[in-house]
Protein backbone atom coordinates (compact mmCIF):
# COMPACT_ATOMS: atom_id res chain seq x y z
CA UNK A 1 0.00 0.00 0.00
CA UNK A 2 1.41 3.41 -0.96
CA UNK A 3 0.81 6.41 1.21
CA UNK A 4 1.13 9.97 -0.10
CA UNK A 5 1.48 13.06 2.01
CA UNK A 6 1.21 16.70 1.14
CA UNK A 7 3.34 19.45 2.62
CA UNK A 8 1.61 22.64 3.57
CA UNK A 9 3.13 25.95 2.54
CA UNK A 10 4.43 27.32 5.84
CA UNK A 11 6.81 29.94 4.44
CA UNK A 12 6.94 33.23 6.32
CA UNK A 13 4.12 35.52 5.31
CA UNK A 14 1.74 32.73 4.30
CA UNK A 15 -1.24 31.32 6.17
CA UNK A 16 -1.09 27.80 7.49
CA UNK A 17 -3.98 25.38 7.37
CA UNK A 18 -5.52 26.69 4.17
CA UNK A 19 -8.94 25.31 3.46
CA UNK A 20 -8.25 24.76 -0.26
CA UNK A 21 -5.45 22.23 0.36
CA UNK A 22 -2.78 24.25 -1.50
CA UNK A 23 0.68 22.79 -1.24
CA UNK A 24 4.18 24.19 -1.59
CA UNK A 25 6.28 23.25 -4.60
CA UNK A 26 8.51 20.27 -3.88
CA UNK A 27 12.07 20.42 -5.22
CA UNK A 28 11.26 22.77 -8.09
CA UNK A 29 12.25 26.31 -8.81
CA UNK A 30 10.11 28.64 -6.83
CA UNK A 31 9.72 32.34 -6.37
CA UNK A 32 11.79 32.33 -3.20
CA UNK A 33 8.92 31.36 -0.89
CA UNK A 34 9.86 27.73 -0.38
CA UNK A 35 9.17 25.95 2.88
CA UNK A 36 12.54 24.19 2.68
CA UNK A 37 14.49 24.85 5.88
CA UNK A 38 17.84 23.36 4.88
CA UNK A 39 19.55 26.72 4.57
CA UNK A 40 19.47 30.01 2.78
CA UNK A 41 21.05 31.45 -0.32
CA UNK A 42 22.41 34.98 -0.40
CA UNK A 43 23.31 36.56 -3.73
CA UNK A 44 25.86 39.36 -3.51
CA UNK A 45 25.46 42.68 -5.30
CA UNK A 46 28.51 42.12 -7.57
CA UNK A 47 26.99 38.88 -8.87
CA UNK A 48 23.79 40.63 -9.94
CA UNK A 49 25.83 43.54 -11.34
CA UNK A 50 27.85 41.17 -13.54
CA UNK A 51 24.73 39.45 -14.83
CA UNK A 52 23.06 42.79 -15.58
CA UNK A 53 26.20 44.16 -17.27
CA UNK A 54 26.57 41.13 -19.52
CA UNK A 55 22.86 41.16 -20.39
CA UNK A 56 22.96 44.86 -21.31
CA UNK A 57 26.02 44.35 -23.52
CA UNK A 58 24.20 41.62 -25.48
CA UNK A 59 22.03 44.27 -27.14
CA UNK A 60 23.74 45.24 -30.42
CA UNK A 61 22.91 48.97 -30.18
CA UNK A 62 24.72 49.27 -26.82
CA UNK A 63 28.25 50.47 -27.53
CA UNK A 64 29.47 50.59 -23.93
CA UNK A 65 28.38 51.05 -20.34
CA UNK A 66 29.35 53.83 -17.97
CA UNK A 67 29.70 57.60 -18.06
CA UNK A 68 32.74 59.45 -19.38
CA UNK A 69 34.76 59.34 -16.15
CA UNK A 70 33.72 55.76 -15.43
CA UNK A 71 34.91 54.67 -18.88
CA UNK A 72 38.20 56.55 -18.41
CA UNK A 73 38.85 54.87 -15.06
CA UNK A 74 37.82 51.54 -16.59
CA UNK A 75 40.36 51.94 -19.39
CA UNK A 76 43.10 52.62 -16.84
CA UNK A 77 41.98 49.71 -14.66
CA UNK A 78 42.13 47.32 -17.64
CA UNK A 79 45.78 48.23 -18.25
CA UNK A 80 46.73 47.45 -14.65
CA UNK A 81 47.54 43.75 -14.13
CA UNK A 82 44.73 42.15 -12.14
CA UNK A 83 42.55 45.21 -12.66
CA UNK A 84 39.64 43.22 -14.05
CA UNK A 85 37.59 43.40 -17.21
CA UNK A 86 35.12 46.03 -16.04
CA UNK A 87 31.97 43.98 -16.63
CA UNK A 88 30.23 45.94 -13.88
CA UNK A 89 31.31 49.32 -15.24
CA UNK A 90 28.23 51.56 -15.47
CA UNK A 91 26.11 49.15 -13.43
CA UNK A 92 24.76 49.76 -9.93
CA UNK A 93 22.49 47.31 -8.15
CA UNK A 94 20.63 47.05 -4.89
CA UNK A 95 19.85 43.49 -3.86
CA UNK A 96 17.41 42.57 -1.13
CA UNK A 97 16.28 39.17 0.07
CA UNK A 98 13.88 38.59 -2.81
CA UNK A 99 14.13 41.65 -5.05
CA UNK A 100 16.74 43.61 -6.96
CA UNK A 101 16.92 47.03 -8.58
CA UNK A 102 19.37 47.88 -11.36
CA UNK A 103 20.73 51.23 -12.59
CA UNK A 104 22.58 51.32 -15.92
CA UNK A 105 24.57 54.06 -17.65
CA UNK A 106 24.65 53.40 -21.41
CA UNK A 107 26.46 54.64 -24.47
CA UNK A 108 24.39 53.79 -27.53
CA UNK A 109 25.40 53.62 -31.17
CA UNK A 110 24.52 56.60 -33.34
CA UNK A 111 21.33 55.96 -35.31
CA UNK A 112 19.79 53.59 -32.77
CA UNK A 113 16.32 54.39 -31.49
CA UNK A 114 17.15 55.15 -27.86
CA UNK A 115 13.74 54.29 -26.43
CA UNK A 116 13.68 50.97 -28.29
CA UNK A 117 17.25 50.20 -27.22
CA UNK A 118 16.43 51.03 -23.60
CA UNK A 119 13.37 48.78 -23.76
CA UNK A 120 15.42 45.91 -25.23
CA UNK A 121 18.12 46.35 -22.57
CA UNK A 122 15.53 46.48 -19.79
CA UNK A 123 13.82 43.29 -21.01
CA UNK A 124 17.12 41.42 -21.43
CA UNK A 125 18.42 42.46 -18.00
CA UNK A 126 15.18 41.53 -16.23
CA UNK A 127 15.04 38.14 -17.95
CA UNK A 128 18.70 37.31 -17.26
CA UNK A 129 18.71 38.38 -13.61
CA UNK A 130 15.40 36.70 -12.79
CA UNK A 131 16.35 33.49 -14.61
CA UNK A 132 19.81 33.17 -13.09
CA UNK A 133 19.13 34.36 -9.54
CA UNK A 134 15.42 33.85 -8.90
CA UNK A 135 15.22 37.44 -7.64
CA UNK A 136 12.36 39.65 -8.76
CA UNK A 137 13.71 42.68 -10.62
CA UNK A 138 11.51 45.56 -9.52
CA UNK A 139 13.12 48.23 -11.71
CA UNK A 140 15.82 48.81 -14.30
CA UNK A 141 16.66 52.51 -14.54
CA UNK A 142 18.59 53.48 -17.66
CA UNK A 143 20.54 56.68 -18.23
CA UNK A 144 21.91 57.23 -21.73
CA UNK A 145 25.08 59.23 -21.16
CA UNK A 146 26.52 59.38 -24.66
CA UNK A 147 26.09 58.44 -28.31
CA UNK A 148 28.97 56.71 -30.05
CA UNK A 149 29.63 58.20 -33.47
CA UNK A 150 30.90 55.91 -36.25
CA UNK A 151 34.13 57.91 -36.73
CA UNK A 152 35.05 58.02 -33.02
CA UNK A 153 37.73 55.72 -31.69
CA UNK A 154 37.50 54.25 -28.22
CA UNK A 155 40.23 54.85 -25.67
CA UNK A 156 40.77 51.08 -25.56
CA UNK A 157 41.20 50.88 -29.34
CA UNK A 158 43.72 53.72 -29.23
CA UNK A 159 45.66 51.95 -26.48
CA UNK A 160 45.76 48.73 -28.53
CA UNK A 161 47.09 50.61 -31.56
CA UNK A 162 49.81 52.25 -29.45
CA UNK A 163 50.96 48.88 -28.10
CA UNK A 164 51.09 47.35 -31.60
CA UNK A 165 53.25 50.13 -33.09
Amino acid sequence: MTETTQRRNTAPGTRTGKQDGATAPQGGRGSGTSSDTRGSTAIADPVVAKIAGMAAREIPEVHNLGGGMTRAFGAVRQRVPGGGGGVTQGVKVEVGERQAAVDLDLVVEYGAAITDTASDVRTNVVNAVERMTGLEVVEVNIAVDDVHLPDEEDESEQGEQRRVT
